[in-house]
């Protein structure tokens, strides 16, 4: 009896200390409460607001790539680094500055990751603005368009940085509309003469991508892009809906 009496004590104290130990947690122990970030600050460009992404996990989109090189090459982009049309970067209009996507050219099936650190592009129908050496390795610098899509597939240790950046040196330069792309002269040809009836400024620019040459018609000459974003939206009423904006 006095065996089992003290056996029910000695149970009743490790009961006591095991509750003793799990029942409080001071407060200094408990782990701090998550804070959450601050949601990127919205921009604006060219009269539209925008407003970034926190987080690109899960993000897919697809729709049309373009390109841009010598008139913004040297130049800040919105990350704050220097544009370097020969290294692999991208402008996204939303994406986390740092966020690497994976880009794949829906015409040809070629694809490559890249890191996106500008804004842009503003013109109605793009969803990318590809580097030089992007939009060569991809197969979109002969015709200056393509369909692709993109998948965020990570980020760099330098997206922490958040801010709207700024997209002035997109407003001024030397911008046309390009209407066609053609590897038959004839049909370049044809389109200018077309067009020349109704646009100022119509003109056909060749371009070579490895043993094929591109002939570009484009019309008119601006000296900002809001002005060409106009033209390009009277193009398109014209009937030319695959018009599009580019830098000269």
């Amino acid at each position: 009896m006095k065996r089992f009496c003290c056996l029910i004590i000695l149970v009743g104290i490790l009961i006591a200390g095991i509750y003793g130990c799990t029942r409080s947690v001071p407060s200094s122990s408990r782990p701090p409460s998550a804070i959450p970030p601050h949601p990127p600050k919205p921009y604006k460009a060219l009269g539209q607001w925008y407003q970034p992404l926190p987080d690109a996990r899960g993000f897919k989109q697809s729709g049309i790539a373009s390109w841009y090189g010598d008139d913004f090459h040297g130049k800040k982009t919105s990350s704050g680094e220097i544009y370097d049309m020969y290294a692999e970067s991208a402008a996204h209009k939303t994406l986390p500055l740092g966020t690497i996507v994976r880009v794949r050219n829906i015409d040809n099936n070629k694809e490559m990751e890249i890191r996106i650190n500008d804004r842009g592009p503003f013109v109605t129908g793009r969803v990318i603005d590809l580097s030089y050496a992007c939009a060569s390795k991809l197969g979109v610098l002969g015709p200056g368009t393509a369909p692709v899509e993109l998948i965020a597939v990570g980020t760099t240790a330098s997206a922490a940085n958040s801010g709207a950046g700024s997209a002035d040196f997109y407003y001024q330069g030397n911008f046309t509309i390009q209407v066609g792309a053609f590897s038959d002269r004839s049909n370049a040809e044809k389109l200018k003469a077309k067009l020349d009836k109704s646009y100022q400024n119509a003109h056909i620019q060749s371009y070579k991508s490895g043993m094929e040459i591109f002939y570009r018609v484009r019309v008119t000459k601006c000296s900002s892009l809001e002005q060409a974003i106009q033209y390009e939206k009277t193009l398109a009423l014209g009937g030319y809906e695959g018009a599009f904006v580019v830098a000269e």
